[in-house]
């Protein structure tokens, strides 16, 4: 039960009612506005408008006029802007019952003068005038009303007139504003903070719950990282050697793979202030206001220094200068980066404001934000091997319900180029496929699922796929498994089937080899086995289809990659046209010349040839096992690799790996142990 001493209002948490900024637990006071200003100058301006013209009048036509006229109850008449006519009858003529309906306005009066009790609208003054006259001669001269005209003017309803439309401008132009500016809330007072800094500051008020032990694997990068959180903490013990604080540290990697994380785990653990934003926050469509949000940001943090500054994404603004595909002679991006590179290591000091900035496209940002005295560390977060994706699988796993019988070990030898970002996506895919299927426990196979699921896609059973089609695809999808199995180098078959994902129509799963580096070999096996499923239609049926699209995109730029950036050719040689600073990312002309290119393209053409015969080869020497596993394909629609080693018998490489692995297993065993 909620404390009520320590509970405003005496809601569960005790801080209903409170905003971002306010202490917890003490409700949030409503902030001044000024547009309540405008608001009530508004309401009173209306106000003063309707009492001023709130008397009770009523409106009456000329003949009825006249006719009280001749009767002579008539005390005064007061034409008004020659068009109004206000009649005042006489106070003792009141008491009659056929002035009943306007009897109350006898003491109705406004600062003590008297209140008209008729009106009617004249068309012309000077026609009714005449009538008037006329009228009135008739009458005797004691009955006979004075009348007077008067010029009467609105100053209200005319200052409204002219406030109002000038109001609703500049509501419109603070709106239009605000949006540009990306000014949320807050009241007028964003209409000039377009070029104050957004980042977002954690501080001692400001609880983060990520950690270090949040962060699983990545322990290299994180020795990195902790370091300079060591360093703001305990700065003596590294300034007693004449050490320095790195002034910045750039994560790089792929996406995924937890830069951001990491520096939420900085966030929580540090006990300096915490500056977050994204590059992109710097760039707007007015120009000079990154520059002006980048001096902003480095004010702020020099006030509360010693702290750290993230900037996530920063190619967004830190991209290398001169290459703007804009050609524009005053780029916006490259004024607030030359801004950014001065604020970092510029003539002024810059002590105790560390930056933390990540990106997956380092090669096309600044060389002169990567130097020493800026960027002084590069820590490359990279894709987990297996200890690091079994340490993210734990980490993820815990607040699911999982069933006894799933082995974490496992689950990270079946996802292999996972990053951090897939292994959490699967852990939540498959709690959804085991509710979705009112499971109590999360098990083996819905974890599978899932791992289908991210690979491949959601599978379509009910799509209308022709019998004939069904059969195409069958033995497409056998000659890839038929190849990967008979070669090699080939990654080893996990799954095939034929059931539509996505926007396949039949996949494959294959367990890669985690190495780090690939041989000739290993390339044009992989190769061949991809060429499979083309070259089994071609055997099989002596026509090809469009099935083999993705296959075919795949295997070519994987021959270019091999001809023109890794030298694997005897005719063109050991050169390679890869080029990893990113120059030559907006370059018209080629690093070589047409000769070359010609030469690159016979390699190609001639590698994938030569692949495509001998998969093509393979295949018909292995028609037989093609067409059973075919058929287990058109029967089941999923095979695994135990129905491949039932037709084909085992890979013979794994025979000799697992040959290899006894022996070293029996060598250890029999290894005499030290005394």
């Amino acid at each position: 039960m909620a404390d009520k001493k320590n509970n405003p209002g005496n809601f569960p948490g005790g801080n209903f009612g409170s905003k971002p900024g306010n202490k917890p637990g003490v409700p949030g006071k409503p902030k001044f506005n000024s547009y309540w200003i405008i608001g009530i100058i508004l309401l009173a301006m209306i106000g003063l408008q309707f009492l001023g013209s709130g008397k009770n009048l009523k409106e009456i036509d000329s003949n009825s006029f006249f006719q009280i006229l001749k009767q002579g109850d008539v005390e005064k008449i007061i034409i008004v802007n020659k068009e109004k006519v206000e009649i005042y009858i006489k106070p003792e003529r009141l008491s009659d019952a056929r002035y009943e309906d306007v009897k109350s306005n006898k003491s109705n009066s406004m600062l003590g003068q008297a209140v008209p009790q008729y009106y009617f609208t004249i068309i012309s003054q000077d026609v009714f005038v005449g009538e008037l006259n006329r009228v009135m001669n008739e009458l005797p001269a004691d009955n006979r009303p004075s009348y007077t005209t008067l010029t009467r003017r609105n100053y209200m309803g005319e200052i409204m007139l002219w406030v109002i439309p000038f109001l609703l401008i500049m509501g419109i132009w603070i709106y239009m504003l605000r949006r540009m500016g990306g000014g949320g809330g807050g009241g007028a007072g964003n209409i000039f903070s377009v070029g104050k800094s957004k980042a977002q500051i954690f501080d001692k008020e400001t609880s983060v719950k990520v950690d270090f032990h949040d962060v699983a694997g990545l322990e290299e990068a994180k020795v990195e990282i902790r370091e300079i959180v060591e360093f703001l903490k305990n700065p003596k013990k590294y300034t007693d050697l004449g050490g320095k604080i790195p002034k910045g540290a750039l994560l790089v990697g792929p996406p995924g793979t937890g830069k951001t994380l990491l520096a939420k785990a900085v966030a929580g653990e540090a006990s300096v202030p915490f500056f977050s934003m994204s590059g992109s926050d710097f760039v707007e469509m007015f120009v000079g206001v990154g520059a002006s949000r980048v001096r902003d940001l480095f004010k702020q943090a020099k006030e509360k220094a010693p702290c750290i500054v993230f900037i996530d994404e920063i190619d967004a603004v830190g991209r290398a200068r001169g290459r703007n595909p804009n050609f524009g002679s005053n780029d916006e991006r490259e004024n607030t980066l030359n801004q950014l590179l001065t604020e970092m290591d510029g003539f002024g000091s810059n002590s105790g404001v560390i930056i933390l900035a990540a990106t997956n496209r380092a090669d096309v940002l600044d060389k002169a934000l990567l130097r020493a005295g800026r960027f002084d560390r590069q820590i490359h977060v990279e894709l987990p091997d297996l200890n690091e994706r079994r340490a993210i699988f734990e980490v993820h796993i815990k607040p699911i319900k999982v069933n006894k019988t799933v082995d974490v070990d496992f689950l990270a030898k079946q996802t292999p180029g996972f990053s951090g970002a897939d292994i959490a996506n699967v852990c939540n895919e498959s709690a959804l496929i085991a509710a979705r299927q009112n499971k109590k426990t999360v098990e083996k196979q819905d974890f599978l699922d899932a791992v289908d699921r991210i690979i491949g896609g959601l599978e379509k059973k009910n799509k209308i796929i022709k019998e004939e089609e069904k059969r195409t695809i069958a033995f497409h999808e056998a000659g890839h498994a038929t190849i990967s199995w008979l070669c090699e180098h080939a990654n080893p078959l996990v799954k095939v089937t034929i059931i539509p994902r996505g926007r396949a129509l039949g996949a494959a799963w294959y367990l890669p080899e985690e190495r780090q580096i690939t041989t000739t070999e290993q390339l044009l096996d992989e190769m061949c086995a991809t060429l499979g499923g083309r070259a089994s239609e071609d055997v099989t049926f002596g026509r090809i289809s469009t099935g083999a699209l993705n296959d075919l995109e795949r295997v070519t730029k994987q021959a270019y990659a091999m001809i023109s950036y890794f030298g694997m050719s005897d005719k063109i040689g050991n050169l390679s046209f890869y080029d990893s600073s990113g120059q030559q990312e907006y370059a018209f002309n080629k690093p070589y010349s047409e000769k070359t290119a010609e030469a690159i393209d016979d390699e190609v053409k001639s590698l994938i040839d030569i692949q495509y015969e001998r998969a093509k080869d393979i295949l018909k020497k292995n028609k037989k096992g093609l067409k059973q596993l075919a058929d287990i394909l058109l029967e089941k629609e999923v095979i695994f690799s135990d129905d491949l080693e039932v037709i084909f018998g085992k890979r013979q490489w794994t025979k000799s790996e697992e040959l290899t692995k006894k022996v070293e297993k029996k060598a250890k065993k029999d290894k005499p142990t030290e005394a």
